[in-house]
């Protein structure tokens, strides 16, 4: 089986086991999912979910939460972990939008990557969830199970396994596919000990096939 064939059916039994393939931030707006993924760094989803209701209730837009200070952030933003850093570059972000983009989240890679704070990963996320536009993003969740899968062959540069990805994944099921992974990763494909003989995917993955149980003669 080449790696494009067996992304096909990985994508096709996780479409069956996961059929509402969604982010798991909760956000209304653009720049909030923006906000939320920079905040979503060494921190759990339902955190971020959590501390964001007052931060965005207290600053409703990117104009108020551009004006806002940082040390006014970082009071919010703080159980999130790293707050400091994080309400720096949510600040700059917010004024960088207000200030060079008309208040508005651009649609395009390279402007993404020029907000502070936002990298590859986070920018994928943005395209994929809000544009609609082809998109992978390679959290440590898709870059576990496509080394354990086989889809990529130890790689652990978000990067470099994103460009993987590329080659053997269609465009328009990159972004879905990513967001299963993170469902499969939490619930079955677990950092740690992977739920091997609970896996939709264990005939079609390297790690699972070497997990099953050798078959008996007679």
């Amino acid at each position: 089986m080449t790696k494009k064939q067996r992304a096909l059916e990985v994508i096709r039994r996780l479409k069956e086991e996961y059929p509402l393939a969604e982010c798991t931030l909760d956000y209304d707006h653009a720049w909030q999912l923006l906000v939320e993924v920079r905040l979503a760094a060494q921190c759990t989803d339902a955190r971020v979910n959590i501390v964001v209701q007052d931060l965005f209730a207290k600053y409703p837009g990117i104009e108020p939460l551009a004006e806002a200070s940082v040390d006014e952030i970082e009071a919010i933003v703080r159980p999130c972990g790293l707050g400091r850093s994080k309400a720096r570059d949510i600040s700059a972000c917010m004024r960088m939008l207000r200030d060079e983009f008309g208040g508005k989240v651009p649609d395009t890679m390279e402007e993404l990557l020029r907000l502070p704070g936002v990298g590859r990963k986070s920018a994928n996320l943005v395209l994929g969830d809000v544009f609609g536009k082809p998109a992978i993003v390679t959290d440590t969740h898709c870059i576990r199970l496509c080394n354990r899968i086989g889809l990529v062959d130890d790689l652990k540069d978000p990067k470099k396994v994103e460009m993987a990805l590329w080659k053997i994944i269609p465009p328009e099921e990159g972004s879905d596919l990513c967001h299963r992974f993170v469902l499969h990763g939490r619930a079955v494909c677990d950092a740690r000990k992977p739920n091997c003989a609970a896996c939709c995917l264990k005939e079609v993955c390297r790690t699972g096939a070497k997990a099953a149980p050798a078959k008996v003669d007679g």
